[in-house]
This record gives structure tokens, sequence and C-alpha cells, in this order.
């Protein structure tokens, strides 16, 4: 999905700055986007629910009994695995809170979020502290009488608030542009894949958003 964003932008003379601040095209893109995930989950639950029952209390890709902190515990998994490749280590994630909670919902879903939203807060606490006195990420699982709250708090430093009305924006990001040049000319990597860099697509915040 990168690649087609960052062809457009190419094509259309515009740097990363640039394109971020194309509210119209931005607009486009969510709506796009968000059409793109609607029906796929559509198309998925509907096959889903037609093949065999492998056992599971699953109800096509709905989980009545979603575990959030289950699904923490293999995110950070994966994470962690892409944080290794790129950095040699990892910081240690803690789960804290309602980690008994189970609710309706869509398993993947909350592991695609929770997934980019570690990579990132992974990346900076490694750039911020390096790989010798990393301090630790938590994810904080919290419940009210209407919301469920999955909370991602690390230490490595914040965004800067020039960047704030940015980091929803497609192809935004503040890492090396070498990492996206090397996605561009490598076909093997595929959406949603532990393949892909740990950073620099600049995809994960808004899709992420659109999930939720």
């Amino acid at each position: 999905m990168a690649k087609g964003a960052h062809e457009l932008k190419t094509l259309l003379g515009h740097d990363t700055i640039t394109f971020a601040n194309q509210s119209e095209i931005q607009k486009r893109l969510d709506n796009f986007y968000l059409s793109r995930i609607g029906i796929r989950t559509l198309i998925g639950q509907y096959l889903a629910l037609r093949s065999s029952n492998d056992g599971s209390n699953m109800i096509g890709l709905i989980s009545p009994k979603a575990s959030p902190y289950n699904i923490a515990l293999q995110t950070i998994e994966d994470a962690a695995y892409m944080c290794k490749r790129q950095h040699g280590e990892a910081p240690e994630v803690t789960i804290h809170g309602r980690t008994d909670l189970h609710f309706p919902y869509f398993p993947s879903h909350i592991s695609y979020i929770l997934l980019e939203l570690l990579k990132n807060s992974m990346r900076a606490t490694v750039e911020s502290h390096g790989v010798d006195k990393m301090p630790n990420i938590k994810i904080v699982i919290a419940d009210g009488e209407e919301d469920i709250v999955i909370k991602v708090s690390d230490e490595g430093g914040g965004i800067r608030r020039s960047n704030m009305n940015r980091i929803w924006s497609y192809l935004f990001t503040t890492a090396n542009p070498a990492v996206l040049d090397n996605m561009l000319n490598n076909s093997a990597i595929r959406d949603f894949d532990t393949a892909s860099p740990l950073a620099g697509l600049g995809y994960g915040l808004p899709i992420a958003r659109n999930y939720a």
C-alpha cells in the first residue's frame, strides 16, 4: 500500500512534508483505505463462516472472548523480532491492568493496531537510550462502563510539537528515507508482514487509526 502512495507522491513531485500537508489527498486516501478495510472484513467474515469449523470458538473473524492480554503477548513477540532484526536488541515490554479481560472483537484488528504502536515505541526507545540502557515499555489494559482502553507507554522522547499535525498523514515519517527506498526495491515485502521494516513507511499510524 505504501508503494502505491509513494508512486503518487513522486508523480506529483511532492516531498514528504508537502504530501503530508495535502489535506484533500490525505482525506481521499483515508476514505479509500476505510472502504478497503470494510470490504476485506466483510469478505473475510463470509469466507471464514463458510469454511469448516476447526474447533475454535471464533465466529468467522470475530472472537466472542478476545483477550487483549494474549493478543499483546503475540504482538510483543512480533515487534521484538522486528526490532532485534534492525537494532540487535529490543526493549522489554510489561503488561499491566486487566489482564483477565475478555470482550467480543476482531483479534486481527487489535493485533495490527498494537503492533504499529509497539514498533514505534521500540524504535523510539532504542534510538533515545541505546541498546544498553533501555527502559521498559508498558502496556496498560483498562476498562470502564462504556470503553476499553489499551495504552502503550514508553520513554522514547515523545513526538515533536511541530510534527503533531502530521502524525496521521500517509507517508510522513521521521525514520531514515533509505528504509523506504529499500522497501520500494524489495518485491518480497507484503502488507502486514513481519518482513516489513520496523519504521520508515509512514503508513502505520494512519492505517491503525482506520482500523480503530
